[in-house]
């Protein structure tokens, strides 16, 4: 018993220094929380990124995804939400 508890306080301390957030952080689901991680992925930007890293990263994805270039509207609404999403988190204005 005491090795299995020894065993869950190690896996701990190792999701805490690789994800920066405890186990149970991590399985309690926000759904606000999953949007934004869901859109600097798509944007691939980080968790620091700026409004202009933001813009730029938005520039390049429309770049590859316009319906123009043999991309889908769909992308694109996706990338449009995506910045958008993440310039509401920043507080920052969308033309700037």
């Amino acid at each position: 018993m005491i090795k299995l508890l020894a065993l869950v306080a190690l896996v701990s301390i190792a999701c805490k220094m690789l994800a920066g957030r405890w186990p149970w952080e991590l399985l309690a689901a926000d759904p606000r929380r999953a949007s934004e991680t869901k859109a600097r992925n798509l944007l691939g930007v980080s968790v620091s990124a700026g409004h202009d890293e933001v813009i730029e990263a938005h520039r390049k994805l429309i770049g590859q995804v316009h319906p123009d270039r043999g991309g889908s509207n769909e992308a694109v609404h996706e990338a449009n939400a995506a910045r958008d999403l993440l310039l509401a988190r920043l507080g920052g204005r969308l033309d700037r």
